[in-house]
């Protein structure tokens, strides 16, 4: 069972990622699509709320670094 803030984090991630998602499969790209993925599906996994942070922000930069 996860503590508030994993809970809260878990939230704000899926919330960024369904929109990443939404996003990846307008403009036919993949890398934001895997990434609102990947957001939605990594609090699942990961009880600790600062390593779900930690996480979260680097799949939420990951479409701006990697570009195709």
């Amino acid at each position: 069972m996860g503590s508030t803030g994993s809970i809260f984090w878990g939230m704000i991630f899926g919330a960024i990622g369904a929109g990443y998602i939404m996003y990846g499969r307008r403009q036919q790209r993949a890398v934001p699509l895997i990434s609102g993925i990947a957001l939605c599906v990594i609090p699942y996994f990961v009880a600790n709320a600062f390593l779900t942070v930690i996480i979260g922000i680097a799949l939420m930069a990951l479409p701006f670094f990697i570009t195709y």
